[in-house]
């Protein structure tokens, strides 16, 4: 049975593969223009930095160099049931200099279009394991609305064992803002 986490809650990860996929609806908006989310995922190191410019897994970068992190693809809408997006990770892959995995969604073009996170609702994200058994999940339940992009979670390795923290921190500075705090 899945732990459901709230808010800054930990819990460790003892499958070395699993998918994190990630889920949201959109509210109709005034806005006339369509929703885009994109996840992201920066691979860090011990000084909280990017391993390397391959390790900024997105939709044009779709897996690093170590193969341990794979995105599956953008999708455009985030129409249908179930994730919209999905990360693969395998921790047997990563490298040794890897400490972090800190998993960002953004609004794409939310400036033009005029739409933020408090556009959107039933936001989650969810670990499960090869056999589709969901281990853990945390649902966003705060009211963003000035931001563009939401931290939804990081897994991370304290003492040699991972973990997965739930995050849920708003920016409204976009995806910008964490290439300049990860880079």
């Amino acid at each position: 049975m899945a732990i459901n986490l709230q808010k800054g809650q930990r819990e460790a990860i003892s499958a070395p593969q699993f998918t994190v996929g990630l889920g949201w609806d959109t509210n109709s908006s005034s806005t006339g223009s369509s929703f885009d989310l994109d996840t992201s995922i920066f691979v860090l190191g011990e000084n909280k930095r990017l391993l390397s410019d391959a390790h900024f897994v997105f939709y044009n970068n779709l897996k690093t160099p170590d193969g341990a992190v794979e995105h599956t693809g953008d999708n455009l809408t985030g129409d249908g049931d179930g994730d919209d997006e999905q990360i693969k990770v395998d921790l047997s892959k990563i490298g040794a200099d890897a400490s972090e995995i800190c998993i960002v969604v953004t609004i794409h073009d939310a400036e033009n279009r005029r739409q933020n996170f408090g556009q959107i609702r039933n936001s989650y994200i969810r670990i499960f394991d090869g056999t589709k058994t969901e281990i853990l999940k945390y649902e966003l339940e705060e009211d963003f609305s000035i931001e563009t992009a939401v931290e939804f979670g990081r897994i991370y390795k304290r003492n040699n064992e991972w973990k997965f923290e739930a995050v849920g921190a708003g920016m409204k500075d976009g995806l910008e803002f964490f290439l300049n705090k990860y880079n």
